[in-house]
């Protein structure tokens, strides 16, 4: 792996603005997902280190939330002026570590930094209220403050944009941050550190704690009463998991977890455009993203047009290393995720589903999953009830708006939803009707750092992106100010 700036690759700990090793020297390793080579040994955090990277932060909230929201700004500035500066470096760092194309990688850079610079300046747009008071001598007030020290802990499957999305807006505000990266992916997050330094992010502010014991680490930001906001990308059992480890400090909690998404094509939609956004949603990054389609659901009408289309659209696709030109999907991030690809198509044609298109692992490469369609798909199989996170499609066919709309919400997960159509009154009804907490009308990409991020059921809670995105790392203090009536002077 060739970068401008070497420096940037970092395989220690980021703590209270130094770059420390694990107690003990213990280290754990970083593998690339598509030749299982090594690139690199980091440093292996425990429950010890993490305490310090709370006390660090502990410590630096005082003078971070004091400052001034322009003050922040500037160094955000700075930050995201030094992610678009290295962008290439970044993005050959992810393509390592995480397996997505190069091209991919480098929109997430852009991405990524996208949050950044919103967020630098969104920070100044945090406002409170007077409100009309119930008595003459007394006036009311809310005003916004930083909820305290937070702890993020963030996924392999966007290493670089997962951390920013949730940092940028926490240190806005005013918050001071510990970032516990995905095991898989702990190289993006230490660069980002790198980079935050760089910018002269202050110390204590921006920590980032590496680790194989994710359970170890978690224990601690979930238990720690001065850790008073936690937010989590992931599965939900995992983010379940947390929530209750959570409950002894009531912390104030984001969770962002797992999803189910429907892609609906009703019979008056523009088949090439929605085709092309169901490649989009469900192929890109090999299929690992929390938003991707899971189920695509075509109407009679359309559906052998559709059909033909799309499956010449998959045919397409290239598979192989994400450093190498021409690619569109690379490996799946680990053994355990392909086998769970695996294991949902076995099960899916067991019962009764065709694979059209691609099924089982490409000459590229171990993890190199082929990108399938499947059809005649239906509703009791596993693929239908579990979240794929592989290049993988069930096809299914409906007839009404009604009988859709009842097959995409069975489902506990209420992340994103996707529909194509023209009609302007059925795009109300529907959008309306999915029980979901984003969705896409006539495309298939909706993520936007100006767009509120975030599900409903079990796919968790709390927004991230936008406006609303800074409220969940704000709390809001009530001041009720007495003793205004004037003094009786004698005239």
């Amino acid at each position: 792996m060739t970068l401008s700036t070497p420096a940037i690759l970092r395989t220690s700990a980021y703590i209270n603005g130094e770059w420390t090793d694990a107690d003990g020297g213990r280290t754990f390793t970083v593998r690339d997902p598509f030749s299982d080579e090594v690139i690199t040994t980091v440093a292996d955090l425990g429950s010890t280190e993490t305490q310090r990277a709370v006390d660090a932060a502990y410590a630096a909230f005082p003078e971070w939330s004091s400052r001034t929201a322009a003050d922040r700004s500037v160094i955000l500035r700075r930050w995201f002026d030094l992610l678009t500066a290295h962008r290439e470096d970044l993005a050959t760092l992810m393509t390592h570590e995480q397996g997505k194309p190069l091209a991919e990688s480098r929109g997430e850079v852009t991405y990524g930094a996208s949050f950044i610079e919103w967020f630098a300046e969104e920070g100044k747009r945090v406002y409170g209220d007077v409100i009309p008071s119930h008595r003459t001598d007394a006036r009311i007030l809310a005003i916004k403050q930083p909820v305290g020290v937070v702890a993020a802990i963030t996924p392999w499957n966007f290493p670089i944009a997962m951390i920013t999305r949730k940092v940028a807006p926490a240190l806005a505000v005013g918050c001071t941050v510990v970032v516990k990266p995905a095991e898989d992916t702990p190289l993006c997050a230490l660069a980002l550190a790198y980079l935050a330094q760089e910018a002269g992010m202050p110390v204590g502010v921006f920590n980032v704690v590496p680790t194989s014991r994710p359970a170890e680490v978690g224990s601690v930001l979930t238990g720690d009463a001065r850790v008073r906001k936690l937010s989590f990308t992931g599965s939900t059992a995992t983010g379940k998991k947390l929530m209750e480890q959570s409950a002894g400090t009531l912390k104030k909690l984001s969770l962002e977890l797992g999803g189910n998404a429907p892609f609906i094509v009703f019979d008056d939609a523009d088949i090439s455009g929605a085709v092309a956004g169901a490649v989009a949603s469900k192929y890109r990054n090999g299929g690992q993203t929390c938003v991707s389609a899971n189920r695509i659901f075509v109407q009679s009408g359309i559906y052998d047009a559709f059909i033909e289309e799309l499956s010449r659209s998959v045919g397409d696709l290239q598979v192989g290393r994400g450093t190498e030109a021409g690619t569109d999907i690379g490996p799946l991030i680990n053994d355990a995720a392909l086998t769970k690809v695996e294991r949902l198509v076995a099960d899916a044609v067991d019962k009764g589903a065709r694979i059209v298109r691609g099924g089982g692992v490409a000459d590229a490469g171990p993890r190199c999953y082929r990108p399938t369609l499947l059809l005649d798909a239906r509703p009791d199989m596993a693929i239908s009830r579990e979240e794929v996170f592989g290049p993988v499609a069930p096809v299914y066919r409906f007839d009404t708006e009604a009988e859709v709309i009842e097959l995409a919400n069975d489902t506990p997960y209420g992340l994103a939803a996707y529909f194509y159509g023209n009609d302007h009154a059925r795009i109300w009804r529907v959008a309306g009707a999915l029980d979901y907490g984003m969705v896409g009308i006539n495309t298939g990409m909706i993520s936007t750092a100006q767009a509120p991020f975030g599900g409903v059921k079990e796919s968790g809670f709390g927004r991230e992106g936008s406006k609303y995105g800074l409220e969940d790392y704000l709390v809001i203090k009530y001041l009720c100010w007495g003793g205004l009536t004037p003094k009786q002077t004698g005239r």
